[in-house]
């Protein structure tokens, strides 16, 4: 118990003393001026414009990122179905998205596995338009 009472003096002259050093310091030095009403209401001003710069680039920076993501979402569809489907040789066609037109670029060895690719790129939820850039492979001989 004399423990717990030692402890609570030590705190008690601490805090008088910290007291005491302010009021000392406050005393002896220059009087804190706070700034005008004026002055406060331009900072908060400029803080209030500020932030909302920063909230306008953050709200671009989400629509860039969310547009990004569908784009890679669609083109992921497409080249899944490709790999997945027994005509089209999926590494040998290209798959970009743009908003939502899909460019199909590469060198497919028939019609059978051009026609298919469209379809396949056409038929994925999402997609307006579909630009072929394939070209068919030539035969040999």
């Amino acid at each position: 118990m004399s423990i717990l009472r030692l402890l609570i003096a030590v705190v008690l002259i601490v805090v008088l003393g910290a007291f005491v050093m302010g009021y000392l310091n406050y005393r002896s030095g220059e009087a804190v001026s706070l700034p005008s009403r004026a002055e406060r209401s331009d900072t908060v001003a400029r803080a209030r414009e500020g932030a909302a710069q920063i909230g306008e680039k953050a709200g671009t920076a989400a629509n860039t990122v969310s547009a990004t993501l569908e784009e890679a979402a669609l083109t992921t569809k497409i080249k899944a179905k490709m790999a997945l489907d027994d005509v089209v040789k999926a590494r040998s066609i290209d798959v970009t998205t743009r908003g939502t037109t899909v460019t199909l670029t590469g060198v497919v060895e028939s019609k059978a596995e051009h026609d298919r690719a469209m379809a396949l790129a056409r038929e994925t939820a999402g997609v307006t338009d579909v630009v072929d850039n394939m070209k068919m492979l030539q035969p040999v001989g």
